[in-house]
């Protein structure tokens, strides 16, 4: 897929909000049910990118797809890890955008000092499965029945890969 990978600006939060908001909405590819607001997202670049956590953003004549990442877990112990988010949308995916952001995404990641990546994805999400496995991560666990959307209980799968 052209176009560009870049940071975010503010005006891209409304981009953002409707790749994510569709798959809140229609996917169990997460686990939330809370759509995102522009405000809340202008927001929330702002304090991802003030924390040192870039949100990366595939420019194809406007945001097509968003990558970031954030804490995995708390304290210090854990300041080497981060887990990652990559959204494409719908009309974006398979083109080898996501590719793009998640490879801008781990030089971004190394640059910081980080050591490993963690992506959480629903067990019925296949195909992101797939996708991270051909990115190099491997599943590190599964933990059965660990979230609920759509009144189911849905796996969530662990997969990681050392930077």
């Amino acid at each position: 897929m052209a176009g560009e990978i870049r940071d975010a600006r503010p005006d891209d939060a409304v981009a953002i909000a409707a790749i994510w908001n569709r798959v809140i909405r229609e996917t169990t590819a997460t686990f939330t049910t809370e759509e995102k607001g522009e405000g809340a997202l202008r927001t929330w670049l702002a304090t991802q990118q003030a924390a040192g956590r870039p949100v990366l953003v595939l420019d194809d004549g406007g945001c097509v797809g968003f990558a970031t990442w954030g804490r995995f877990r708390g304290g210090p112990g854990y300041a080497h890890v981060a887990e990652i988010t990559v959204y494409l949308a719908e009309d974006a995916q398979g083109a080898g955008g996501g590719r793009r952001l998640l490879t801008a995404l781990e030089e971004r990641a190394q640059t910081a000092g980080l050591e490993r990546l963690i992506a959480g994805i629903s067990g019925e999400n296949e195909a992101a499965i797939a996708f991270h496995r051909r990115c190099g991560f491997e599943e590190a666990g599964r933990i059965p029945g660990a979230g609920r959307k759509f009144d189911r209980l849905l796996d969530l799968v662990l997969m990681h890969k050392p930077l």
